[in-house]
């Protein structure tokens, strides 16, 4: 790579034709991330949320700031892992040799998905931690939900990017996995490809889970999400987040929320999208969604609409998870720091 280019030169030559993909072999995710979380004893007693606004992340027409947008993700890694330099706190989660994929929510399509430069500025931070092109993953459910939203098709060397659809072979798992009540063939980009996730979702509401947050955004990872909506999606989202390709690898959640939805969701309805102008970073996906909730309810009470416990869709999952030991729901021991 050259590093005289512009991050965005680099992406966009990055997600350029490819050609067939190659598996490789590395470490299991799943021995790093007992060592992570042996080093947070204190973000797992009293998780923390980072969450950065700024007006200046996105211009009047929406173009977004990227350099700025930058920053403020380093600057929310390293509250998370208390490092004292961004290229320190990518190498605390991450490590060279690891297959790192980046889970995005494209449902939205070009209106409302991870912005590029978002995606741009999680790369430049594995980048920092020694993180090859080769061993880095954008993926999706499907490769024209992400092409919908401005990414291109990547295969074979470098950087990658591809939904689960264009793996040869068929892109789930043969036999089905048990979480709780949930049943289902996981992408074999979760399970087999990569040693570590970072999830990015977009800050949203939904119109049967609540809010499509950190830990609904791994429905894209299995074969068969419909089946798991009934009764606002609990214990289902909740259960599903229990298997070890998702509670395991999961290492990073940085939440998309420059152009938020408080209803209507999960699809885009510009009539009910604000500017939140903002960006949330943590570890802890209970703690996060809690976050996320609480955002959405206060937009919905200025909004003049009723609570989502209202509108008989509370977010009773993110009760479950805490209940399931994922993390913390209580936001009086959650410490938000907002910059």
């Amino acid at each position: 790579m050259n590093y005289e280019k512009t991050r965005r030169e680099f992406i966009r030559d990055a997600f350029g034709a490819g050609v067939a993909c190659s598996l490789g072999h590395f470490l299991p995710g799943s021995i790093l991330a007992d060592n992570v979380r042996d080093t947070e004893t204190s973000a797992i007693s009293k998780p923390k949320v980072i969450l950065s606004r700024s007006e200046r992340f996105l211009n009047g027409d929406g173009k977004t700031n990227g350099e700025l947008l930058r920053k403020a993700v380093d600057d929310g890694v390293m509250k998370i892992t208390g490092a004292p330099t961004a290229h320190d706190a990518w190498s605390t989660l991450f490590r060279p040799k690891e297959r790192i994929g980046i889970k995005l929510n494209c449902l939205g399509k070009e209106h409302f998905s991870p912005h590029m430069e978002l995606v741009e500025a999680i790369i430049g931070g594995l980048k920092s931690a020694g993180i090859s092109d080769d061993n880095i993953i954008v993926f999706d459910r499907t490769s024209a939900e992400l092409e919908e939203a401005g990414f291109r098709i990547k295969r074979g060397g470098g950087l990658k990017c591809f939904g689960t659809d264009a793996l040869s072979g068929g892109g789930y798992d043969l036999q089905p996995q048990t979480a709780g009540s949930v049943g289902s063939c996981f992408s074999r980009i979760m399970s087999s490809l990569c040693d570590a996730v970072i999830n990015v979702p977009i800050l949203k509401d939904h119109d049967l889970s609540g809010i499509s947050g950190a830990m609904k955004n791994f429905y894209g990872v299995i074969h068969n999400p419909n089946k798991y909506h009934d009764n606002n999606c609990d214990p289902y989202i909740a259960e599903l987040n229990t298997h070890p390709y998702i509670r395991e690898k999961s290492r990073l959640i940085i939440c998309d929320a420059l152009v938020a939805q408080y209803n209507g969701g999960p699809a885009f309805k510009r009539q009910w999208s604000w500017h939140f102008n903002g960006i949330l970073v943590g570890r802890d996906p209970v703690a996060l969604d809690r976050i996320c909730a609480n955002i959405i309810e206060d937009k919905r009470k200025e909004m003049g609409l009723p609570s989502l416990k209202q509108a008989k869709r509370e977010p009773k999952y993110i009760r479950t998870a805490a209940a399931l030991s994922l993390g913390e729901d209580d936001p009086k021991k959650i410490e938000l720091v907002e910059t």
